[in-house]
């Protein structure tokens, strides 16, 4: 048997890790927090960057990412939900709101989600900090209740728990401080592991591409989502990966409990933003078609905007949301028709009206980096998240602008916003004389078929 030392030592040297290396690795990365103290966090720490500066194969990232997921405890689901277990991944971007409406949509069309989402990380918002601006919402369930949701709801957005995949829990926090977070077979293995654990039968992510993402630069984006589809594939799970946009902000929303009153609308059929529902259609078709409910990516975008259109998604979140805590009162009143969801959803003290003050003309962009910037600023003042805070568009890409129209409302706390805030809104705001269109969000689409000859 390897010593941790010796194991350290043959991937400080580049030599790629046998099976039983890993297994070794990640057996005493958890027995530590269990108290035999059979690794050290240095020794960890030294693990994490030597693959951080070697890299693994696929063989290897493989073998650790299902090492991590079944270093807990694995969800166990029925038999007939086999081939309707399905999630989705996002990277992270600015005003990213798409689970919150395509997590319903996808019960309403009879799939079932058990979705372990994340936190905000630097600019982008988190999935669970959106949820938990509804009052009562609580995103720690224990299995049992993750299967009572997925019965009874036919899905449930969640947090990490303590008995699922701990060893990732351990990994993320000692690759925070060593700086090893973007390696990327410990990213694929981070992302993987969690949804093997789920149990699930299909998978698409959501890799963003842009300034306002956490991945600037198509080439590295493209390189983790083929990974990525690489790696699921090893593990006998249908998957796809989307490259998409993230320039400009999803939808007219950013901040927490403004992107659930946005994603209400979406649910309520209301007029949306047109990229939030290609996104969600493009991704949820996939599902679909992944899941063979449909024949064509077409058809299931079909079928997603039917049950945005009829109600039954609607009352998918309104029992997801019920079950995870919410007074079943304030839940039908978040979902009626007539009820404004602003009234009853945390809102900021102040709100700052922003007025185009340069020559008439077409929107051609609104940086989404300016606009999370400042979004984070006041989120997070006195260090301690704020859900009210937030930026409101009244425009969007290809629309004409007139000096001294409206273009944004800034929710925030404090009495005013500071200069630099001002200058850094002033300066997302990018108008062009000719008329321009709308750009597709998605890019481009990857699938283990395009890929094949790379898993050869």
């Amino acid at each position: 048997m390897w010593t941790i030392t010796e194991l350290i030592k043959k991937k400080r040297d580049g030599q790629p890790l046998t099976e039983e290396d890993i297994k070794h690795f990640i057996a005493a990365v958890v027995s530590n927090e269990n108290g035999y103290n059979s690794i050290t966090e240095s020794q960890i720490g030294a693990m994490l960057m030597s693959i951080f500066l070697n890299g693994m194969n696929d063989r290897e990232t493989s073998i650790l990412t299902q090492e991590i997921a079944y270093s807990g405890k694995k969800f166990e689901w029925p038999a007939e939900w086999k081939e309707l277990l399905v999630d989705k991944h996002s990277t992270g971007g600015v005003g990213d709101k798409i689970s919150n409406v395509l997590v319903p949509a996808l019960a309403a069309c009879g799939l079932k989600i058990p979705m372990i989402s994340g936190r905000s990380l630097d600019i982008t918002g988190g999935t669970l900090d959106k949820l938990e601006s509804i009052p009562g919402f609580s995103v720690s369930c224990s299995p049992k209740q993750v299967k009572q949701c997925l019965e009874e709801a036919g899905c449930c957005i969640v947090g990490q728990t303590e008995e699922i995949v701990p060893a990732d829990r351990i990994l993320y926090k000692i690759r925070d401080l060593t700086a090893t977070v973007n390696s990327v077979p410990l990213v694929i293995a981070s992302i993987v592991s969690k949804k093997l654990a789920e149990g699930i039968s299909a998978l698409v992510f959501d890799v963003k591409i842009g300034r306002g993402a956490l991945l600037k630069e198509e080439k590295e984006a493209r390189h983790l989502a083929e990974e990525l589809v690489i790696a699921c594939s090893i593990n006998h799970m249908k998957t796809t990966a989307f490259l998409t946009s993230m320039d400009a902000p999803i939808g007219k929303m950013i901040g927490n409990s403004l992107e659930i009153v946005e994603a209400l609308e979406c649910l309520k059929g209301s007029r949306t933003s047109e990229d939030l529902l290609e996104l969600v259609e493009g991704l949820g078709g996939e599902l679909l078609l992944l899941t063979r409910k449909v024949t064509s990516r077409k058809e299931g975008e079909a079928m997603i905007r039917q049950v945005l259109g009829d109600g039954s998604a609607l009352e998918k979140f309104r029992k997801m949301m019920v079950l995870q805590g919410v007074a079943s009162d304030l839940a039908r009143k978040l979902c009626a028709h007539d009820v404004d969801p602003r009234e009853l959803l945390p809102s900021a003290q102040h709100v700052t009206r922003l007025y185009y003050q340069g020559n008439s003309g077409y929107v051609e962009n609104i940086e989404a980096l300016n606009l999370a910037q400042v979004w984070r600023e006041e989120a997070s003042r006195d260090r301690c998240l704020n859900c009210s805070a937030g930026v409101e568009l009244l425009t969007c890409i290809g629309r004409r602008i007139e000096k001294g129209e409206p273009w944004a409302v800034i929710h925030h706390e404090q009495d005013y916003l500071n200069e630099s805030q001002l200058s850094r809104l002033e300066d997302a705001l990018r108008v062009v004389p000719d008329k321009v269109s709308r750009p597709s969000r998605i890019i481009d689409v990857i699938t283990s078929e395009k890929l094949s000859p790379k898993m050869k």
